[in-house]
């Protein structure tokens, strides 16, 4: 036995998509009177991955200004960001230190 439908469905309600995009935050390096600036460069090149030049125009920025953005990332990766670049100076005898803002 076979059943056939044919009837017609109209949708009258409309979907709205709403897009939440995720925050973007800051890590800000601070300038201190111990980290070398060399040391600096590295951790620029290494964790946050800025070319040569790039890297050495944040450093100045960060002894001249007293910080500067270094990247911005969505929170977990910004966080992360910020505990290797710590743990990395802390191991090496360095007081860098960072924060993260929100954008």
């Amino acid at each position: 036995m076979t059943t056939e439908f044919t009837e017609d469905i109209k949708i009258d309600e409309k979907i709205k998509k709403k897009v939440i995009h995720p925050k973007k935050y800051n890590v800000v390096m601070l300038n201190d009177e111990v980290t070398p600036m060399d040391w600096v460069m590295t951790v620029l090149k290494d964790i946050y991955k800025h070319s040569e030049a790039t890297a050495e125009e944040l450093t100045m920025r960060i002894h001249h200004e007293q910080s500067a953005v270094v990247g911005t990332y969505a929170f977990e990766i910004a966080e992360q960001k910020a505990l290797e670049t710590v743990n990395s100076s802390r191991n090496h005898g360095f007081p860098l230190t960072v924060k993260i803002d929100e954008v």
